[in-house]
């Protein structure tokens, strides 16, 4: 069973999207991309919100994304949320696979 987290990043004046364009130019994408459990680590644009950012964070199980919660690179993304004055609106959920 895997985890989906959905973070929405939302700003005034584009910072959400220059958030996620400082996010991948600095490396941590790449970076968080590559650590175990890993799944997928993309960014997209509402149509209708141009001050919005939406992640999609998806981890192999739970003990993953502590790991990931527990990293350095959270301080990093905590700095460049600050930053870019964003606030974050989170969504969990978890994927079944059938056998």
């Amino acid at each position: 069973m895997s985890l989906t987290i959905n973070i929405y990043y939302t700003g005034q004046n584009g910072n959400a999207k220059k958030f996620a364009e400082e996010m991948i130019s600095s490396g941590l994408v790449d970076k968080i991309r590559t650590e175990e459990g890993n799944e997928k680590y993309e960014y997209f644009f509402p149509m209708e919100d141009e001050e919005t950012v939406m992640l999609i964070d998806r981890w192999k199980n739970q003990e993953a994304l502590d790991i990931h919660h527990k990293s350095e690179m959270m301080k990093e993304i905590a700095n460049l949320r600050e930053k870019y004055k964003l606030k974050m609106r989170v969504e969990k959920f978890k994927n079944w696979e059938e056998k």
